[in-house]
Parts: structure tokens; sequence; C-alpha cells
């Protein structure tokens, strides 16, 4: 009977060993999964950076060199700055870092530049934060540089929102 239960106990410590395991690379997977992908957007005519979700990928011209300027929790409703947890090394694209943001958080950034997505993009393709304006302005990021082309002439400026 006392083997029995010997042998009950180690299987059981063999099968919880097979679990940790599991997790542990499941976990290690995801910190080597492509944070950042590239996309051709025929609106743009241009390849773009997107998200995992396929989610056109935007910078503002006036954050560079960890110089942040959407910080507010209004800017933030709007524009969701991509990030990753500590450790993980943002992958998918050359030219990727990680930055510190003021929050303490750790933002993708592409050639020095933090990358957000726009709220109202609910699709692939979707571009509809391109030349939106404020305290700079809003470019999807190209891979043959940090922003695409102007915008349309149709863009919103509004300067109220003071980030």
């Amino acid at each position: 009977m006392r083997r029995i239960g010997l042998l009950a106990a180690a299987l059981a410590v063999a099968a919880l060993a097979a679990i940790l395991a599991a997790v542990l690379a499941t976990n290690g997977s995801a910190k080597t999964s492509a944070v950042v992908k590239t996309m051709h957007n025929a609106s743009l005519g241009k390849t773009i950076l997107v998200n995992r979700s396929g989610l056109t990928l935007y910078s503002l011209s006036a954050e560079r060199h960890g110089r942040f300027i959407c910080t507010t929790s209004f800017c933030l409703s709007l524009w969701k700055p991509l990030v990753v947890g500590k450790g993980v090394k943002p992958t998918g694209v050359s030219g990727l870092t990680a930055v510190k943001r003021p929050d303490g958080r750790r933002q993708v950034a592409f050639r020095g530049a933090p990358l957000y997505r726009f709220v109202q993009d609910a699709k692939p393709g979707d571009v509809k934060g391109n030349g939106f304006k404020d305290v700079g302005v809003w470019r999807p990021v190209s891979t043959s540089g940090t922003s695409t082309a102007p915008a349309p002439a149709s863009t919103t400026t509004n300067p109220a929102y003071g980030y």
C-alpha cells in the first residue's frame, strides 16, 4: 500500500512538473512572438506597420527622442500605446525598441518614434487617424520612414486637445 501511495505521489509531482513546463514554454514563446508586422495599405499605397491584429500603428510627429506628448487620459482614450511587458524585446520588424513611458510602462517604438493604435480604426486597413492634428500630426508608420505622406485635405485640426 505504501508503494502505491509513493507511486501516486511521484506521478502527481511529474504531472505538475509537466504542466509547469508547458506554462513556462508558452510564456517564453509569447516573449519572442512578433508584436509588429507589416502590411501593404492600398489607400496609402505604402507598406505600413500594424499590430498583431493587423491594425494600423501611428506615431505623433512631436514625439521623438524620449519626449512624450500623449500622456493625458483624454489623449490615451483616443491613442492606445503599443506596450510590452518588462523583459520583452519587441520583434517583428527591424528598428523596434522599447521606451519607458512617463507612467512606467514600456512602449514599442520604431526608429525612436513611440507607436500607437487609433481607437476609431476597427479593422485591418483602416487609417482613420491619418493626418489627425493637435500638438503635432498623427501618421501611420511606414517601413520606409517614420510616417507616411500627408493625409487628404479633409483632415481635422483640433488644437484644443492640449495633451
